[in-house]
């Protein structure tokens, strides 16, 4: 419906702000701020009323929102561009009065340090000639020190960005070494091991078109590599091949004629090796741990990376050997970058109307959410929009991906909306600009190094969310930059490590004196009959194990359920967050279009049934869950200020119980909570933190409700402790779950990851920083509501409705906290109230 302005009779903008509130702007200038209301015939005509009483002028309301912090002033914007030269797109966006901007800067890389000349580093005639003939004359500098250490025979970090010549910087010595040794080298030489299927088939005509060239020959080895040229590679092994950790992993416990080829290797390079966080890096040091045992050779490691707070200490801890970083740079045009925040709209609508101002000037764009929802919410929304654009996530079918990619590189799209799977390298041809939620800073980098690779101006924003780490950003906007992601694994998670040990004896058989660090698993496995001790050696009972090796996936712990629609399978979710997007009656999105989930066959099976809605159906739904944590073991504890803190096994109790339904596009619960009539459960084994929160005395003294006025503030502050602790441990936030438990002032923060995986511990080590950074979310958040808001004290994942929620018990809590309060671990009183 159009509404049409008062003063020069154009189309009225009417947009809801976060804040609950109606925001109306025409572009003559005339605007106002009104309360919500569902009627938008009655904010309009309030809007009529107040306009011809003189209250709505030209003047608008700007001054009012510069005064509240809700715009910048445009003097400030002004100082912030200093002697950069905006172009017209993003002064347009700059100055919009639309949005918060914290912070604009001009992003260019110094000019990558020159190394020597090709012919002087000694390198294989061959190699010289076909880089003079593809116009490489000069190394870069880290170019250089890479090929000579990897030549050397060193283990070796190329740490640098996005295209700025990694691939060459390891490729280049590894050929040179088959070169020189090209007498004795039989059967593989080199494996270089991608994250991903699609990665790998990516990279891999450049590798060939340049290895060919010299007389090398490699060849790719994955799950769709054809029968035909499976028996060639088998037959007639290629100097280097190109795969992944999953193809790894299944031949070496099969012990198959390929597993046969990977006991000839001497190097493997592991490209995107910042990708091995969490359970997947956990299963990735045990595969490489195994490709060691069974390996004839001695095997070299060279790992490439984008920029990592401690990408040493964390490949040395993957790899398990001792390692040498090398730093390079890249070179590309300069970047407009801009940070915004969302004062007036939501997070998803400042990221479309970002979308739309650039595709409408033929500028190719990226957009990164950090959540498969995200992607396509924004997807479905931004079409309406008239925007050329469609999703690319993971759990989508990989035909479907590839046609997404190959549309956007040849011009037909002009906007992607996509997870982190396109954080990667895989080439979609050329982008101007780059969008992205919030994510670390050094992950932001990776996604810019996108753009403006051609050397033309390039456009990044990171549009900030309504959420507690954005408005602390908003306010110290220089600290994002100091948060650089945390990568983690967890080696002794006890499901990974119990796993890969029976991966281990299907290999090869284990010897009496071999793995005494894993001599407790190995004793556990024989008295459960999984192992068999035979001739002096530990076989596997492949008939008690195969299956249960069968349905191991080493990128998650646990079963999934398969999705199927119209009877065939269209994805897969894992368990336990399965549950919560595919019970009875949920709302699942899959490629930029909604289903309903008709049939939900867990427990008995694990499999849900979609059936296609309308598509102008308004909602999609949001679980609602119960847990409860029980302490196993404590492995360490600490005092963090004056409370005590432990890093603990814990055992959770999942129950999704029921749901809501949210408003498509206004992001608000309608309607009552609908309950299961089956609930779903779940119990798993993992690692997290514990705490004793002091108690909200204050708060307590001033309340009609006393006992809901504790509980909400520990609910509250386990909120803000995960939410805004997101960056300071690396965006782990999204692999956390929390649990305050009642009065008792017990917080329980873990891994979402069955058995763990590494996140909480991050936690722990920088439990002090979390702390002062959450009081001051809660601080500084400018709302008004007891309970605080999507800005301080509410989660989109919380599993009680974001109720139950006191944001100034919260702040007490986390005051006392701060200064120092003393607190001891005590029991969970049987009884109390879990909120989640």
């Amino acid at each position: 419906m159009k509404f049409s302005c008062p003063n020069c009779k154009s189309k009225l903008e009417i947009q809801k702000t976060f804040n609950k509130k109606i925001h109306i702007s025409c572009s003559c200038g005339i605007e106002d701020l009104l309360e919500f209301s569902k009627n938008i015939d009655e904010v309009f005509l309030e809007f009529l009323s107040r306009f011809d009483e003189g209250l709505v002028t030209k003047k608008g309301i700007s001054e009012g929102l510069k005064n509240e912090g809700i715009i910048r002033d445009e003097k400030e914007i002004k100082e912030m561009i200093g002697n950069n030269n905006p172009d017209k797109t993003t002064e347009d966006i700059l100055f919009s009065k639309r949005d918060f901007i914290s912070q604009y800067k001009v992003l260019t890389n110094p000019e990558p340090k020159m190394g020597s000349d090709v012919e002087d580093l000694g390198l294989d005639e061959s190699i010289s000639n076909h880089l003079k003939d593809i116009g490489i004359n000069q190394f870069y500098k880290f170019q250089e020190e890479s090929i000579q250490e990897v030549a050397f025979g060193e283990n070796v970090i190329i740490e640098a960005p996005t295209a700025s010549g990694k691939t060459e910087a390891f490729l280049i010595p590894v050929i040179q070494k088959i070169k020189k040794e090209s007498n004795n080298v039989k059967g593989v030489f080199a494996v270089f091991v991608y994250p991903t299927k699609a990665l790998s088939r990516d990279q891999y005509p450049k590798i060939l078109k340049f290895a060919e060239k010299i007389g090398i020959k490699v060849k790719v080895f994955d799950g769709d590599t054809e029968q035909v040229e499976r028996r060639e590679i088998l037959d007639s092994p290629p100097h280097i091949l190109v795969t992944n950790f999953d193809v790894v992993h299944y031949h070496l416990w099969h012990q198959t004629k390929f597993s046969s080829l990977l006991s000839t290797i001497k190097v493997l390079v592991v490209d995107e090796t910042h990708v091995y966080s969490g359970i997947f890096g956990s299963n990735v040091h045990y595969i490489i741990k195994r490709l060691k045992r069974i390996c004839s050779n001695k095997i070299q490691f060279v790992a490439a990376s984008a920029t990592l707070e401690d990408a040493k200490n964390f490949c040395e801890q993957l790899f398990g050997v001792r390692m040498k970083i090398i730093h390079g740079s890249g070179k590309k045009g300069q970047t407009d970058f801009v940070m915004l925040f969302p004062s007036l709209r939501t997070q998803r609508l400042l990221m479309i109307d970002l979308t739309k101002k650039m595709t409408e000037k033929n500028h190719k764009t990226m957009v990164f959410n950090n959540s498969h929802l995200n992607s396509e919410l924004l997807a479905i929304q931004a079409r309406k929009q008239k925007i050329n654009i469609k999703v690319h996530r993971a759990g989508l079918m990989a035909n479907y991906r590839k046609s997404v990619e190959q549309e956007f590189k040849s011009d037909k799209l002009q906007a992607i909306s996509c997870t982190p799977t396109l954080e990667l390298g895989i080439d979609v041809g050329n982008v101007d600009c780059v969008i992205s939620s919030t994510i670390p800073v050094n992950r932001l980098i990776q996604r810019i190094g996108r753009a403006a690779r051609k050397g033309q101006r390039g456009y990044a924003f990171l549009a900030l969310g309504n959420d507690p780490i954005s408005q602390y950003y908003k306010n110290h906007p220089d600290d994002y930059f100091e948060d650089v992601e945390k990568t983690y694994i967890d080696p002794k998670n006890p499901f990974v490590e119990e796993f890969q040990v029976l991966a281990m004896a299907c290999d090869r058989p284990i010897s009496k004196h071999e793995l005494k660090e894993h001599e407790g698993i190995i004793r556990q496995h024989i008295e459960n009959e999984n192992l068999i001790v035979h001739n002096n050696r530990i076989i596997p009972n492949f008939d008690k194990i195969s299956s249960l090796l069968n349905d191991y996936s080493i990128r998650g712990i646990g079963k999934s359920l398969d999705i199927f629609l119209n009877e065939k399978k269209v994805g897969d979710r894992v368990l336990p967050i399965a549950l919560e997007e595919l019970h009875k009656d949920a709302i699942y999105f899959l490629a930029g279009v909604r289903y309903r989930v008709k049939e939900c066959g867990y427990p008995q099976r694990n499999f849900a049934k979609l059936e296609k809605i309308s598509r102008d159906y308004p909602y999609y739904t949001k679980a609602l869950t119960e847990e409860w944590p029980t302490i196993e073991t404590i492995f360490e504890t600490r005092k963090a200020y004056g409370i005590e803190v432990a890093f603990c096994k814990l055992h959770i109790q999942k129950k999704v119980y029921g749901y809501v339904n949210i408003e498509l596009g206004q992001e608000i619960t309608q309607g009552q909570k609908v309950l299961l009539d089956s609930p779903l459960e779940y119990d798993f084994i993992t690692k997290g933190i514990v705490f004793h929160a002091p108690r909200p005395i204050n708060e307590i003294k001033k309340a009609e409700d006393e006992e809901y006025t504790e509980a909400s503030g520990y609910h509250a502050t386990e909120h803000v402790v995960i939410e805004g602790s997101n960056m300071i441990t690396g965006g782990v936030s999204q692999d956390l779950g929390g649990i305050s438990l009642g009065t008792s002032g017990l917080i329980f923060i873990y891994d979402g990851a069955i058995g763990g995986n590494g996140a909480s511990k991050a936690l722990f080590d920088r439990f002090e920083k979390a702390l002062e950074r959450s009081m001051f979310i809660v601080k500084e958040c400018p709302c008004q509501s007891e309970a605080g808001c999507p800005r301080c004290t509410f989660s989109y994942r919380c599993g009680n409705n974001n109720e139950y929620l006191h944001k100034y018990s919260a702040l007490e809590i986390l005051q006392r906290i701060n200064n120092g309060e003393k607190t001891k671990l005590e029991e969970p009183t049987e009884g109390d109230k879990p909120l989640v």
